[in-house]
């Protein structure tokens, strides 16, 4: 299959899913999945990967829990047949601290789009039903962590208007280092 370009997509149909359709996540789950073990390696010593088949079912669970939620949206992106991308929202009450967020802000849990898609758009289209559903429901601010090591992801999130906020470091418990 040769790769669409922006041209080539047209319309992008945005659906809906319920916790009864994520089964229909889990090639492009598998596809982020490979791409965060290919873009971390140096979490190795610290953090242990698991098999693909692994990481869907904790993932396949944990969508399932959310969209318990009325508030949390698992947005499909198709072109045509094609399953383009998907992003998995959840909206949290806002622990007020320095910043006024607003009373909940909404935090980007899963957003994926197929390899072959990259650079189509579909991302920022996708982004944009995001902050449509978002702008109607009151919720000002979207949290989306990526990958310290992923520059393309982050490279795109700016263009999106997104800025560094919180960085997140990692260790195991019995970590060495110096300790104050």
């Amino acid at each position: 299959m040769t790769k669409p370009r922006s041209s080539d997509l047209g319309v992008l149909r945005f659906r809906y899913l319920g916790a009864h359709e994520v089964e229909e996540l889990a090639d492009l789950w598998g596809a982020l999945h490979q791409q965060h073990t290919v873009t971390a390696p140096h979490l190795s010593d610290i953090i242990s990967t698991v098999t693909m088949d692994e990481s869907w079912r904790r993932r396949r669970a944990q969508y399932i829990d959310w969209l318990a939620d009325p508030d949390t949206m698992a947005i499909l992106a198709e072109n045509g047949d094609d399953l383009a991308g998907y992003t998995m929202v959840t909206v949290r009450e806002n622990t007020h601290g320095s910043w006024d967020r607003g009373e909940r802000v909404a935090v980007v849990q899963t957003f994926a789009i197929d390899p072959e898609y990259t650079g189509t758009e579909v991302g920022s289209k996708l982004l944009e039903e995001v902050r449509r559903q978002l702008a109607g429901m009151g919720v000002r601010d979207i949290e989306f962590s990526a990958l310290a090591t992923a520059s393309e992801d982050i490279r795109f999130l700016e263009r999106e208007g997104f800025r560094p906020f919180v960085t997140t470091m990692v260790c195991r418990v019995d970590g060495f280092g110096a300790h104050d």
